[in-house]
């Protein structure tokens, strides 16, 4: 991937990818990266790279271009992106089909729906009552 980044016409490594040389803040983002979903504050991530909090802000701010919690949010709405896009394509692979669409006529043909009218139904119980399922036919 960051080969194919880096062959980009005018293409520059991004900011957080060139602070991974720095042994703190590249301590913080590998933490951040490794466990996203953890509670993190500026505080804790800094005494986990021992620094003091206000000098971890200030020196992740210069080197990433934005504040670590901003950081995080946008990692975190990155990797959610990813998951809503692919999310039946792994779950496909997960449990043994090669792509999403084998999965999608086998779990039809096993629930009686497809996999995005289920997910709708397990995001909103009552969807089938407003005739979501009449969508899947």
């Amino acid at each position: 991937m960051r080969d194919a980044w880096c062959a980009r016409p005018g293409a520059a490594l991004p900011a957080w990818h060139r602070a991974l040389a720095d042994p703190a803040i590249g301590d913080a983002l590998r933490l951040l990266h490794e466990d996203p979903a953890h509670r993190w504050t500026v505080a804790a991530l800094a005494a986990k790279v021992g620094m003091s909090r206000a000098a971890f802000a200030a020196r992740f701010t210069s080197l990433v271009g934005q504040p670590p919690l901003t950081y995080l949010t946008g990692w975190r709405m990155t990797l959610g992106a990813d998951l809503l896009r692919d999310t039946e394509a792994t779950v496909a692979r997960t449990v043994g089909y090669e792509d999403a669409f084998a999965f999608s006529v086998a779990f039809k043909r096993a629930r009686g729906v497809s996999p995005s009218v289920w997910r709708r139904q397990c995001a909103d119980p009552g969807a089938t009552e407003r005739g979501t399922a009449a969508e899947d036919r």
